[in-house]
């Protein structure tokens, strides 16, 4: 027996450089419901991402075993639906737009709770048990030379010669450090793709890069100045100071942190952030996928240049 279903209003929002997202009011049976449509785009950030399917398995597992996530409904693989798959999630309320969240006067209190909510959230997610999902990606050799490999990939693809990323990834190549067990992780986790309430972290979003790797990888990665959001003196963040982070995700996970292995793991996030910013241009150029925020991208490649040769200079310096 079927069940009636109106929808009363369709709201883009905003975001969303990897997925099309709109907020969807709808009346499923009796019930008046909020839900987010999270669909592809007719290119893709990253060629390893996951299927709209897979992020929807991944966020069912995570949502069964407390992770803050948004509980994940319906998902449709069929393309000729909507022009692409897609799934469809509970709406969470809050904000999630990375330059509101580190300013934004009444989340003050907000922003005091988030680095222990968190680490919280982050050892629970590195704990999580993802080996029914066979689709993950694990690497074939430790997550730090992978990485560098997949981002040379992507130059080469991109038919791009720079000597600054050059330089950088090799320096990467001789610096990079072993792993002692991999774990999950979330891939993108950071202020922009949090949802963040009065309360605190309300939930963690976009699991499209989750992979098996190295859990320092994600430490390094949120304290990228890029995701600071100009809030530059916080180093996590923009929201506060990165030891006593790192000490709480000690005390929630019962890890001891590899402090040069999280600086290992922020340059490189800034070289491969580098090289996605001069991908994620193309997607506009080639005419694919024609959108004002890929192009405007295009130019923070110079920026996350200009940062990785500066924390390289700094690392040599405490040697």
């Amino acid at each position: 027996m079927g069940v009636d279903v109106s929808i009363d209003n369709v709201t883009m929002l905003a975001g969303g450089a990897s997925r099309d997202m709109w907020l969807i009011d709808a009346r499923i049976g009796s019930g008046q419901e909020r839900l987010v449509l999270r669909r592809d785009l007719p290119t893709s950030m990253h060629e390893g991402a996951l299927t709209r399917e897979q992020e929807f398995r991944l966020m069912q597992t995570a949502y069964a075993v407390g992770v803050k996530v948004a509980r994940p409904r319906f998902v449709c693989a069929d393309p000729d639906v909507l022009d692409g798959a897609f799934f469809l999630m509970d709406f969470v309320d809050g904000i999630a737009i990375g330059r509101k969240v580190v300013t934004l006067p009444e989340l003050a209190a907000a922003r005091a709770q988030l680095p222990d909510h968190m680490a919280e959230q982050l050892a629970r997610i590195h704990r999580l048990d993802a080996s029914a999902l066979e689709f993950l990606r694990r690497p074939s050799d430790s997550p730090a030379r992978e990485a560098i490999r997949e981002t040379y990939e992507i130059l080469d693809r991109l038919n791009v010669s720079n000597p600054a990323f050059e330089y950088a990834l090799r320096w990467a190549e001789r610096h990079a450090p072993t792993c002692d067990a991999l774990t999950f992780v979330h891939g993108d986790f950071r202020i922009g793709n949090l949802i963040v309430d009065a309360q605190g972290l309300a939930a963690v979003a976009d699991w499209e890069f989750a992979h098996w790797g190295d859990p320092d990888e994600e430490l390094g990665y949120l304290c990228m100045r890029d995701w600071r959001f100009g809030v530059i003196d916080k180093r996590m963040g923009g929201i506060g100071d990165r030891e006593p982070f790192l000490q709480a995700y000690e005390r929630y996970s019962g890890r001891t942190v590899d402090h040069a292995a999280v600086d290992f793991w922020e340059l490189l996030g800034n070289i491969r952030w580098g090289v996605i910013c001069l991908a994620q241009a193309n997607r506009h150029l080639s005419g694919r996928d024609p959108s004002v925020e890929l192009a405007s991208l295009g130019r923070r490649s110079a920026e996350m240049q200009h940062e990785m040769l500066r924390l390289i200079a700094h690392m040599e310096a405490q040697v």
